[in-house]
Formats: structure tokens, C-alpha cells, sequence
């Protein structure tokens, strides 16, 4: 006779599969790249950016070139200088600026002279004749000193002392009012002839000269 195997539940259980639980499918996430433009585009954006820095350091520092005798010893004609409009954006002209301002009564031209009084100060020249002895021979030239709020300027750059053609005054300068001389007194036209320069009419401080090579450095 055929033996035959009875099915137990163990054997049962050990014939059932544990169904697989099937994977998720991967999903493929892109890699970041750099797009980068073509060479004509490139190019073009450079230049746009180069142009525009240009034009905003223009705006912020201008150049400038002297011609005139005004500020000697401190500047001569021909130097080329820079300007900064960013010192008065941000603070206010002090004494001792060289600034740059529309000249009054010139729309169109640009002077460069020395800070010399500020709003609420007081301004006053007193020019001291020259000596001559006996025969009217002049002994010692005359000169002038300026005072400000009654002290006396200490003026380092101002070597040309005489002054042939200052004379006693004094100014009062009211709010936003400034008041502007050359280095070269006997030859500048500045707040003597034209008076004190408003604020809304000063362009920027001279910072540095950059030509000619040999004048290369700071202004003080």
C-alpha cells in the first residue's frame, strides 16, 4: 500500500510564501548645472557692468583739471585731480577743504578754492600797510591776516603772505553760507569779489592728484 504524508497545519504553514513587498521605483532627481551664456552675451554683460561702474565712479568722484594760478604753491595749472562727491553726501565742508563749487553768477564754470569760514562764523581780514622808510622806500610789504571767530588762521600752505590787494573787511556767514579763498591771494578771485558760496552750490572735495606722475599723492 502507498504511504501516503497527511498535511498537518504545520506543514501547511510552512508551504505558505510571505508575499515580497515590492520596491518603489527610483526617482530620478536632476543635478544642478550652470547655465552659462554665450560668448556674445558674455561679453555684454561685462561691458555693461564696466560701462556702469564707470559712470557711477564718475558720478561719486569726477576728475577735474586746474588752470590758474589761484591755489599755487598747493596746485598748479595742468595738475589733474580727483573729486569726491561722496564727502559731502555724507558730512559737511570743513575748514581747510579744497572744494569745488559753481562759481556765482557762472553757471557754467567751476572754481577750486580753500574752506575757509563755515555757517555762523566770522570772517575778518586785517591787512597790515607795508613799512617804508624815510625816502618811501618800502622796507617790509604789506600783508594781510585773516581771523576766523576772532583767532587768527594757522595757514601752513598760505607761503605767498603779502597780499597787494587785500583790505579790511569782515563777513558774517548766516546758515548754509561758506566762505572761499585761494592759496594765492593776489591772484584769486574768490569771497572777497563774489562773497560767501552757499551750500546747494558746492560740488565735492579735491582728495587726491593723479597727474602728472610726479604730483601723484594725497591732498591736505
Amino acid at each position: 500500500m502507498e504511504a501516503m504524508t497527511t498535511t498537518t497545519p504545520n506543514n501547511m504553514a510552512d508551504q505558505i510564501l510571505t508575499p515580497r513587498t515590492a520596491s518603489a521605483p527610483r526617482v530620478q532627481i536632476p543635478r544642478p548645472r550652470l547655465h552659462r551664456p554665450g560668448m556674445l552675451r558674455e561679453i555684454l554683460n561685462n561691458l555693461f557692468f564696466i560701462f556702469s561702474a564707470l559712470i557711477i565712479a564718475e558720478m561719486a568722484f569726477p576728475r577735474s583739471t586746474i588752470d590758474g594760478p589761484s591755489m599755487q604753491p598747493t596746485l598748479f595749472a595742468g595738475q589733474h585731480l580727483l573729486i569726491s562727491r561722496m564727502d559731502y553726501l555724507l558730512g559737511e565742508p570743513k575748514p581747510g577743504d579744497i572744494a569745488v563749487f559753481d562759481a556765482p553768477g557762472e553757471p557754467v564754470e567751476m572754481l577750486i578754492k580753500r574752506v575757509i569760514g563755515v555757517p555762523g562764523d566770522t570772517i575778518e581780514i586785517k591787512v597790515h600797510p607795508a613799512e617804508r622808510d624815510a625816502d618811501g622806500n618800502t622796507v617790509a610789504p604789506g600783508y594781510a591776516d585773516v581771523f576766523r571767530n576772532g583767532e587768527l588762521l594757522d595757514e601752513p600752505y598760505f607761503v605767498n603772505r603779502p597780499c597787494t590787494n587785500c583790505r579790511d573787511a569782515v563777513w558774517e556767514l548766516g546758515p548754509n553760507e561758506y566762505f572761499m579763498m585761494g592759496d594765492n591771494r593776489n591772484h584769486s578771485n574768490d569771497s572777497r569779489r563774489f562773497g560767501p558760496v552757499t551750500r546747494d552750490r558746492i560740488v565735492g572735495r579735491a582728495i587726491w592728484r593723479y597727474l602728472p606722475p610726479q604730483d601723484f599723492g594725497p591732498l591736505s
